[in-house]
């Protein structure tokens, strides 16, 4: 169990982000058109997690624009923004933003993706939802980076996660 806070107040969540040298752990998680993507997909591709509670709340949003922006430069790499909002969310946000170097997935139909990655909040006023938090995953499905925001309402180290790219 990971301790972070929310405005101050503790909050805990499933457990510890997967360790860095380890192999990802795999997903199913859903997409806009309500299709479903999984890590095995994504194979020899770098791919970023962007991990948050809501695409609705200010720091969400802001990380996913920066992550957008910044993904428009980088070969060979996928970025995917989680939360556990409604994909009809994800494709409404989208549009309105211009968000289109992003690929927004859903782990609202189970609870697998949050207790395998340790980011789903057990307890306070955001339980059930995830983590703020940055995995990032090397071609060959090895976590190369990590980081559990401290606090929910920061936004995570864009530098540090694309340096480990």
């Amino acid at each position: 169990m990971a301790k972070i806070t929310l405005r101050g107040n503790p909050v805990n969540t499933f457990g510890e982000l997967p360790a860095k040298g380890t192999a990802a752990p795999g997903f199913k998680l859903v997409k806009t058109d309500l299709g479903e993507l999984t890590l095995t997909e994504l194979k020899g591709k770098k791919v970023i997690l962007n991990i948050s509670p809501s695409l609705d709340t200010g720091i969400c949003a802001t990380a996913l624009r920066k992550f957008n922006q910044l993904a428009a430069a980088m070969d060979n790499t996928v970025v995917l923004a989680i939360t556990k909002d409604l994909p009809f969310a994800h494709g409404r946000f989208c549009t309105t933003e211009g968000i289109t170097n992003v690929t927004t997935l859903s782990g609202f139909r189970d609870s697998a993706f949050g207790k395998a990655y340790g980011v789903e909040i057990v307890d306070g006023g955001f339980t059930g939802l995830y983590a703020r938090s940055i995995v990032v995953i090397n071609e060959k499905g090895t976590v190369k980076y990590t980081e559990l925001v401290p606090e929910i309402a920061q936004e995570p180290d864009y530098d540090r996660a694309l340096a480990a790219l």
